[in-house]
């Protein structure tokens, strides 16, 4: 006699899942035993956060970001920026930056710059206690950021 068994509770999530993707109530991407929590917020409206951003990314990363729309931030002093600076990036000296953090836009990433990469940390973490997540320091600075050849301009 041929003896029938009962499927465990992970089996019958899993067939739960599986009907509801093929129902298309859930994207079957998420057809998994553990994606039953996942599946109701799934269907709600609500934006996914992006991942958090590396503490430092290279220059070449950088230029990326900024290719990409990212908002380039400046923390040397006013006579460094006049100097030369990153095309479209804007200038909070770093001991500014705490008392203008409204100037600072929390819905894209923030390349945080400086002349050698130094200053450009302190900025970051500035940002980040405040609150900020999308947020990260470019390596090596503007020195190496025109050492590469990248665009800079001069002038306020």
């Amino acid at each position: 006699m041929l003896q029938m068994r009962r499927p465990s509770l992970s089996q019958t999530l899993l067939i739960g899942v599986v009907l509801l993707a093929v129902a298309g109530c859930v994207p079957a991407s998420t057809a998994t035993p553990s994606a039953v929590a996942p599946t109701v917020a799934a269907s709600a409206p609500a934006a996914v956060a992006a991942a958090p951003l590396p503490d430092t990314i290279s220059v070449a990363e950088a230029a990326a970001k900024r290719d990409a729309g990212a908002f380039i931030l400046d923390v040397r002093t006013q006579d460094e920026w006049n100097e030369y600076h990153i095309p479209g990036s804007t200038l909070i000296p770093l001991d500014q930056i705490e008392t203008r953090l409204d100037e600072v836009p929390n819905d894209k990433d923030v390349v945080v710059v400086c002349r050698s990469g130094k200053r450009s940390q302190p900025g970051r973490d500035v940002l980040k206690n405040a609150g900020f997540t999308q947020v990260t320091s470019m390596s090596g600075g503007l020195k190496e950021w025109k050492a590469a050849g990248l665009p800079t301009v001069a002038g306020p």
